[in-house]
């Protein structure tokens, strides 16, 4: 992907690899502390997880893939894909684990991540691409639109933090 000049900058889009599973780390650690609501992840979880557990989850492999936005190479938002595993569910793919820190919010940085997947589903002959976002989170369900993703439903109390249930909308977008 070319970088997105910013107004804060340039903006860099790329795979994420082994090489930064601590960059990756303290990313997804900042944003489940930032917005624990936006996650079905669990902080403190998260961060006892060993050190084998992260680079899991950037192995490359067939069916997934993360992708960070870096300025001079400081990760400042991320996203993950995953295709379906099986032969009924390889048309499709979820995404997760969309963020973007507080100060770099307003540059359309979640747009280009979700594109970036997007681009990656497309020579995998996926037809359909998901996700779920919380109901109360007015920006992403925007950015999400503007995306291309419709609601096709809600999940009724998918995130329960500190005593309270969120709903989270379910979004899709056909791939042409």
């Amino acid at each position: 992907m070319q970088p997105l000049e910013t107004s804060k900058g340039s903006v860099a889009f790329r795979p994420a690899n082994i090489g930064d599973v601590e960059k990756f780390r303290a990313l997804r650690l900042f944003a489940l502390k930032d917005a624990p609501t936006a996650f079905s992840g669990d902080y403190a979880l998260s961060a006892e997880a060993p050190t084998r557990y992260w680079e899991n989850r950037l192995k490359p492999s067939e069916g997934s893939i993360v992708f960070l936005a870096e300025h001079h190479n400081d990760p400042i938002g991320t996203v993950g894909i995953q295709q379906g595993d099986r032969p009924k569910t390889r048309h499709s793919a979820v995404i997760w684990g969309v963020y973007v820190r507080p100060e770099w919010r307003g540059l359309h940085l979640a747009e280009h991540l979700i594109e970036a997947c997007v681009h990656w589903t497309k020579s995998r002959r996926v037809e359909l691409v998901k996700l779920a976002v919380v109901t109360e989170n007015a920006s992403a369900i925007r950015c999400y639109e503007r995306c291309g993703f419709k609601t096709y439903g809600t999940d009724p109390r998918a995130i329960y933090y500190e005593g309270r249930y969120y709903d989270e909308y379910l979004m899709a977008r056909e791939i042409d």
